[in-house]
C-alpha cells in the first residue's frame, strides 16, 4: 500500500502513511489505516480527491494494471 499511493501523481505528495490494524487468516481480511496530510480547506480537494471510492480507485487500477 505504501508503494502504491506513496506512487500516485493524484495522491503521492499528501500520502503519508499506511498502517495494518487488523488482520485475520481465517478470511483472508485485512483493516488498514491510510494517513494523509490534506492542504487546508482547498477547493473541492477533500471532496474530491481524498472521497473513499476514489482513494479505494487507485488501489483498483494499481491491482488491475499489474495483471
Amino acid at each position: 500500500l505504501t508503494e502504491v499511493y506513496s506512487s500516485s501523481p493524484a495522491l503521492g505528495h499528501y500520502f503519508r502513511s499506511a498502517q495494518v490494524i487488523s488482520f485475520s487468516n481465517e478470511s483472508s481480511t485485512v483493516i488498514y489505516q491510510l494517513v494523509f496530510s490534506v492542504p487546508p480547506s482547498t477547493e473541492g480537494f477533500i471532496e474530491n480527491s481524498m472521497n473513499p471510492d476514489f482513494i479505494r480507485n487507485i488501489l483498483r487500477q494499481n491491482i488491475y494494471d499489474e495483471d
